[in-house]
């Protein structure tokens, strides 16, 4: 993982030239997003750990590269939640933490959550998970290892109703919960 580096203050920014700084931070953004696509709130983040830039120069280059076309949170967001499910299944909880951990807004998580899990049911994720889990272990043998694959499907976000009812389903006599 890379290092984060301390902040910097406005008094230690260095900007002789501001046309200079722009096109440098331009050229900076280009090479941040050719590497991965990021949203806005990760690239303006990434830009400001230069000192030879400041907040109004990164605004004005985000504008730019949002007017090419380059920069679209809502688009990013929708993208990166279906690429993660077709990763591996994930519930909306944990993919939610993902999306909020790159600076997107409520309305475009919420938005791409709804999109992604669309296209692949949530209900379907847990049982794929689910199969995998018992493909790489086997049937849960005693109420531990039936545990086990709970807190494992817990981990990846699922909600406890759609593990109840994906674990009710396997054939295993640990299988067996109680009434609530």
């Amino acid at each position: 993982m890379r290092r984060r580096r301390k902040d910097i203050t406005e008094e230690e920014r260095k900007i002789t030239d501001r046309e200079t700084a722009n096109l440098r931070t331009l050229r900076r953004a280009v090479k941040l997003l050719a590497a991965k696509p990021r949203s806005v709130g990760e690239l303006r983040e990434r830009l400001l750990e230069k000192k030879w830039t400041d907040a109004e120069i990164v605004d004005d280059v985000i504008a730019r590269l949002t007017g090419y076309g380059y920069l679209n949170d809502a688009q990013f967001a929708k993208d990166f939640a279906a690429l993660k499910l077709r990763e591996k299944p994930f519930g909306k909880r944990r993919l939610r933490h993902t999306l909020e951990n790159k600076k997107l807004s409520r309305t475009d998580i919420d938005n791409a959550l709804e999109a992604a899990y669309q296209i692949r049911p949530e209900a379907d994720l847990v049982k794929t998970a689910l199969e995998r889990k018992i493909r790489r272990s086997g049937l849960p043998k005693n109420r531990d290892e039936m545990k086990k694959i709970f807190d494992y499907l817990a981990r990846l976000g699922f909600d406890y109703e759609l593990i109840r009812a994906s674990l009710r389903e396997i054939d295993s006599p640990a299988s067996d919960f109680p009434e609530d």
